[in-house]
């Protein structure tokens, strides 16, 4: 993610700044431009959920992120005002991430996904939310915006990274998959080849991996136990692991630091062509990023191994992903078969 500048005074913003610390300037971050700009109609959820997006234009004064929650979460229990604001600020750097790539932009006249942000806990007591995709429809929980909820789940189910970004670039991931690139010309037979035949039972896979756990060996092959219950989590797991890496590798650079292993300070991850490059420049930063982390006590912050069978993956997510929507808009989102909820 790219840091920016203070239209008034130049000093150093970031991508949820809401006024400038120095001169006091309020700011709104302009989607198209991909700026933060002065003098802009904000989004009619600042004051309730710190959106600083500028107003996309519609009736009720949302933003163009806003727009596409169409369910919001109870505000009957304390503290879910907080959570999903919290959920909504992981949705807007998603939603960030793959505009670099043209995807739900201003250009991009393919479908949108919807966004339904539930809470377990509710004015009228505790609700079972599963969170997940399923017909274009993207659920999720708020619960998991709270740190200690979050940490608890990701021991339960044994995974070594669970974040809010996290889960909104896996379900996006599903979205892409079955709105806008199922039917394109080519991508299916791809996606088999690499990933496997999407057609196998996805309920009674998913069932299976909660019951008996990951394949043997999974590691060589998949970059999360999970990805190896079926190819529609394989290519979700995947997807969400090329914008992690897509991602903190832009961040290094925009900061400004420098490697003696990365040495290239003009290279732009969201427009590298050639996806070996770009792996290769990422995993030499996670390997140091983590070197780092251990040296305070922390967890790694990227805590996987990526094998060659892997990256080919990797690789095949971001040929498809990178080059965005551009002359493969298919609007008829009619994918055979889709997941059901992840149930998580």
């Amino acid at each position: 993610m790219q840091s920016f500048e203070c239209p008034q005074c130049s000093a150093t913003l970031f991508f949820d700044s809401l006024v400038c610390k120095s001169c006091r300037t309020v700011v709104s971050y302009d989607p198209v431009r991909a700026d933060l700009v002065g003098n802009a109609t904000p989004c009619a959820n600042r004051d309730a959920i710190s959106c600083n997006w500028q107003t996309g234009g519609d009736e009720a004064g949302h933003c163009e992120a806003c727009r596409l929650t169409t369910l919001v979460p109870d505000m009957g229990s304390p503290g879910n005002d907080a959570l999903w604001a919290q959920s909504e600020s992981a949705k807007r750097w998603m939603l960030a991430n793959l505009a670099a790539w043209g995807w739900f932009g201003a250009d991009d006249a393919g479908p949108r996904p919807e966004f339904h942000f539930l809470a377990e806990q509710t004015g009228t007591g505790a609700e079972n939310v599963a969170m997940g995709h399923k017909n274009g429809l993207v659920t999720i929980n708020i619960m998991e915006a709270d740190p200690v909820v979050r940490i608890a789940r990701r021991e339960q189910f044994n995974e070594p990274y669970r974040t809010m970004i996290g889960h909104f670039r896996h379900e996006i991931a599903h979205y892409i998959l079955f709105h806008r690139l199922y039917n394109q010309p080519g991508f299916i037979r791809q996606f088999r080849a690499i990933m496997g035949d999407e057609r196998d039972d996805y309920g009674a896979a998913i069932s299976s991996y909660y019951e008996n756990g990951p394949i043997d060996d999974w590691q060589q092959s998949f970059v999360s136990g999970y990805a190896s219950s079926h190819p529609h989590e394989d290519w979700a797991e995947t997807f969400a692991h090329l914008l992690h890496l897509t991602d903190i590798a832009d961040t290094f650079i925009a900061v400004g630091f420098s490697s003696i292993d990365v040495a290239d300070k003009n290279f732009l991850p969201y427009q590298a062509v050639d996806s070996e490059h770009l792996l290769s420049f990422a995993t030499e930063l996670t390997i140091g990023l983590n070197q780092l982390n251990r040296s305070m006590g922390l967890s790694d912050i990227y805590p996987f191994v990526l094998t060659p069978s892997i990256r080919k993956k990797i690789s095949f997510v971001h040929k498809w992903v990178s080059s965005g929507p551009a002359g493969r808009l298919d609007l008829k989102p009619n994918s055979p078969r889709q997941n059901e909820n992840d149930s998580i």
